[in-house]
């Protein structure tokens, strides 16, 4: 049973070939895209393109994978990568522990320590998980060759995708990845990938193609002081996008990760952002409004003010 059952998930998660009546392939989708009733994902202002569409259905579990795209000038901008896995109770004796050895123990890809890794946090107790990564994407390899030949069905997909549309994937991409599961609370099992097109951030030409040369390796890094502030910024974003995560799976406090040290907590919405640059903008703008009131009115001095203008637009 429980070697049926791990071929089950693996062949979702690998899979390109299963179908999902929400929706088709090469559906062009904008605003919200709504994975169900409750979870939805607000998108940036643009149209995207559902690529990747998988569901599968086994003995009361229901798994499916949505992938979609957003281009820009014929160029790829954004991904995001969907996959919800309806678990059910039947099995999970079985079924538990083999999401905790896909997570945990797989040989390529997981939740623990890896050299391209940025940032990871993790929660991890019983086969409870809460997981975020924060990394840099080496496309070319991703698609190609990836360090688990097993995804490479994957890559090909989106590969075949890019060369039937004549579409440009950008060399290296900024990415999230964001996972949880608890039988304490939905009992679902749900991950989300996004990948940004560096540029979205404004970020610098980027020299480096290679996973292992690029300026966004935690290795790196420290050589490109202009690189390092864009992965700041992507890491307060992925870290905002995780706490929404983290409510939409109603995790408990003692399963949510401390992320305080890497975003601000603003006010955010019931949905989950993307990338939101007219945000990002926007409270640009009033926190410099602040600071000039604050020295208009005198509560700081000129040199304050000018300190702290510059740290805000830096």
């Amino acid at each position: 049973m429980k070697k049926t059952l791990s071929i089950l998930v693996l062949s979702l998660l690998l899979s390109a070939n299963a179908f999902s009546e929400y929706y088709k392939t090469g559906q062009k989708i904008s605003k919200i895209l709504e994975v169900n009733k409750d979870f939805k994902v607000k998108l940036s202002n643009s149209e995207w393109i559902v690529v990747r569409n998988n569901k599968d259905i086994w003995g009361g579990i229901m798994q499916r994978i949505i992938g979609i795209v957003r281009v820009e000038n014929n160029e790829i901008m954004e991904v995001v990568e969907i996959y919800e896995g309806l678990l059910g109770s039947r099995v999970m004796g079985e079924i538990d522990p083999i999401i905790y050895e896909m997570v945990f123990k797989n040989n390529y890809d997981g939740c623990y320590e890896k050299p391209e890794y940025f940032l990871l946090k993790f929660y991890a107790r019983g086969k409870v998980h809460n997981c975020m990564i924060v990394r840099h994407w080496d496309v070319s390899k991703e698609l190609t060759n990836p360090d688990d030949p097993a995804t490479r069905a994957n890559g090909a997909l989106y590969s075949r995708w890019i060369k039937e549309n004549s579409i440009k994937p950008p060399e290296i991409m900024l990415a999230s990845e964001h996972s949880y599961f608890s039988r304490h609370a939905r009992g679902n099992w749900f991950r989300i990938l996004y990948l940004a097109n560096p540029k979205i951030l404004n970020a610098p030409i980027t020299s480096f193609k290679s996973e292992e040369t690029s300026e966004y390796h935690k290795f790196n890094i420290e050589k490109f002081p202009e690189h390092k502030k864009i992965m700041y910024k992507w890491l307060s974003i992925s870290s905002e996008r995780h706490k929404e995560f983290e409510k939409y799976n109603k995790a408990k406090d003692s399963h949510k990760l401390d992320l305080s040290a890497y975003y601000t907590e603003s006010k955010n919405s019931k949905v989950i952002t993307v990338i939101d640059t007219e945000k990002v903008n926007d409270d640009m703008i009033t926190n410099l409004k602040k600071l000039n009131n604050l020295y208009k009115s005198g509560i700081l001095t000129k040199e304050e003010f000018t300190k702290a203008k510059k740290k805000l637009l830096n």
